[in-house]
């Protein structure tokens, strides 16, 4: 473990940048066959607009010069009882995932990892996050809900005018500053329009504690939020998150972090060989059947 974190420490410090930013992101691997145990429960997954049996994590991924590191993650663990008013068996969490978000948090303040930015989606965009945040001198962007009141301007917060989000009428990366309900800091407010895949216009809005940027920065900055997709996705499809043949809650949570670890020594990997982490998996199966296939070649032969 000491050989890996200053491993990690070395890396961080040939990588690190004054607009460097950590990404908090959940995401659910699913195992549907599997036994249910306090990890492996059913999870609300927001993808699907429904419940899932399977492995909820939370990840903390530090990106910096095109280069995404896991620094930290979370199972989210979710134990038995019995509900009094219907007497049936539930399972609820005795710490939720805005906390978790803030302890990872502070955990990376702890070991003086620097960055400037925390990137989160709506999920994470509550006051006390945000509070919590700027308490300790970072700046945030979030996504936030469209039903979220604001406040164009301070006397505008001081007389209780405060607009429904989706009510603005904003154009694509525009901005306005002003104060979000229930927030007392000022705040900046971005608009992004998109179109979904199915051809439909989509809105995002973002709120951003550094005012000194404009809409354009902002949208910039948020982009690189999907970097923690991108880490979810080779988490699973190269190393092998959701195929743990374990039993017991410890082998499982080994599984996943050594699955981190083998996504962390591909970025590795990428940094020094300029390819991404599916071509240089190819090139290593291409290697091992090739080694296969001329050592059955050997003993054919002897």
């Amino acid at each position: 473990m000491v050989a890996i974190k200053k491993g990690l420490g070395r890396y961080l410090s040939m990588i690190q940048s004054d607009d460097a930013c950590i990404i908090f992101d959940d995401t659910i691997v699913e195992k549907r066959w599997t036994d249910e145990s306090d990890i492996i429960c059913w999870h609300f997954d927001h993808t699907k607009g429904r419940n899932v049996k399977g492995v909820n994590l939370l990840n903390m991924v530090y990106y910096s010069m095109d280069t995404s590191i896991p620094i930290g993650f979370e199972v989210i663990h979710k134990y038995a009882y019995c509900d009094i008013k219907t007497k049936e068996q539930k399972r609820k969490a005795n710490v939720n995932k805005n906390e978790l978000m803030r302890n990872m948090f502070q955990r990376a303040l702890n070991n003086q990892i620097p960055f400037h930015y925390v990137l989160m989606d709506v999920w994470f965009a509550s006051k006390e996050n945000f509070e919590y945040i700027a308490k300790r001198k970072k700046d945030f962007i979030a996504g936030i809900k469209s039903n979220r009141y604001f406040a164009a301007s301070l006397e505008a917060k001081y007389q209780g005018k405060f607009q429904r989000v989706d009510s603005l009428e904003l154009e694509d990366k525009q901005s306005v500053r002003g104060y979000l309900k229930g927030y007392e800091k000022e705040v900046l407010l971005v608009r992004r329009v998109f179109t979904n895949k199915d051809g439909s216009m989509g809105m995002l809005n973002l709120i951003c504690s550094d005012t000194s940027l404009d809409g354009d920065k902002v949208a910039t900055i948020y982009e690189k939020r999907w970097k923690a997709h991108e880490y979810h996705k080779s988490l699973k499809s190269n190393a092998a998150l959701g195929k743990s043949p374990t039993k017991t809650i410890r082998t499982q949570i080994n599984h996943i972090f050594l699955s981190i670890m083998a996504v962390f020594k591909l970025e590795c990997l990428k940094f020094k060989h300029h390819l991404n982490h599916f071509a240089i998996r190819a090139k290593l199966l291409i290697r091992a059947n090739q080694v296969a296939f001329d050592e059955l070649q050997r003993l054919k032969g002897a």
